[in-house]
């Protein structure tokens, strides 16, 4: 393992509580395993001098300059750009997924969205955040002032996921708002995986009983893997179908319920995950291993070439 990499490791995270120090820590740790100096600013390559303009940051002022020809120039850089940005956190109960690990998806998610509004705040990009289950739950509009990130970090530190998301829905609302503030139109790829069999739907367990239950259900027989995905760009929609078959192999009551106590169930349609444990219990696929993951490559891949964007 690399020194940048150990600065992701859940268990070095969890050992700082307060959650600017996380976002401190992995931001600058990890920046400076990659080179000395991560924060010499947003514009680092000089261009040229030009005269001083009402409205132009006085720290800018060159006053080396200054002294020599008794006027006001500021320093240009190549790239004096910003970027406004928006973490979309997800607050479904899905999040609450953990494997062999301490920190679940939500508080790698809490973690990462932290760091990088640290990293955004210091670059002098504005950056906001959106909380979402079945509806927005907050929405903090972006803004580059050191003191924004403190109130960023204040929602984070409070969300909880803990109730059920419909996330097409969310970003089309999302789109039109942040549409308004003059933002450019951006695709927003989404996708959805549910487990049938017969006229049963099996979506995620509600808690280890039912995820007991689903695999009983499912031990020795063949189901269906349903994956929808979605591409908005603007006002213009696609959507695609993967659906596939899944043979398991039958499965003893002590194989589920030690899989269960693994915890892996917990957030995935039909109770498993064809890339974690439950693998050893799939005799036969027909149709996409992606698709059943729970992102079908092929039908998101045929989406973006509809829309003419790079993949």
């Amino acid at each position: 393992m690399t020194a940048v990499e150990q600065y992701l490791k859940p268990e070095v995270i969890r050992q700082i509580a307060r959650l600017d120090l996380r976002a401190q820590f992995i931001v600058k740790g990890f920046m400076q395993g990659l080179h000395a100096s991560p924060f010499h600013g947003f514009s680092v390559e000089f261009s040229e001098h030009r005269k001083y303009t009402h409205g132009d940051n006085p720290q800018d002022i060159d006053w080396l300059v200054y002294a020599k020809t008794d006027k006001y120039y500021v320093k240009k850089f190549e790239a004096e750009t910003n970027i406004t940005g928006y973490l979309a956190m997800d607050l479904s109960r899905s999040m609450a997924y953990t494997y062999r690990q301490e920190l679940t998806k939500f508080d790698y998610a809490i973690c990462l969205a932290a760091a990088l509004a640290y990293l955004m705040v210091h670059q002098q990009d504005p950056v906001g955040l959106v909380t979402f289950d079945k509806e927005i739950r907050s929405l903090v509009r972006a803004s580059s002032n050191p003191s924004h990130l403190k109130q960023l970090l204040h929602v984070m530190d409070q969300a909880e996921a803990v109730r059920k998301t419909r996330v097409g829905p969310i970003f089309h609302d999302l789109a039109e708002r942040l549409k308004r503030r003059g933002l450019p139109v951006a695709p927003v790829l989404c996708a959805d995986t549910t487990v049938a069999m017969g006229r049963t739907i099996y979506g995620k367990p509600v808690d280890a009983n039912d995820a007991r239950r689903m695999l009983g259900k499912l031990s020795g027989k063949t189901h269906r893997v349903l994956t929808a995905v979605a591409l908005g760009l603007g006002r213009r929609r696609l959507q695609a179908l993967s659906e596939s078959r899944v043979t398991f192999a039958p499965v003893s009551v002590r194989q589920i319920r030690d899989y269960v106590a693994s915890k892996e169930p917990m957030g995935k349609a039909g109770a498993y995950a064809v890339q974690g444990r439950a693998a050893a219990f799939i005799s036969s696929i027909s149709g996409s291993y992606s698709g059943i993951m729970g992102l079908p490559m092929f039908e998101a891949a045929q989406l973006l070439r509809h829309f003419s964007i790079p993949h």
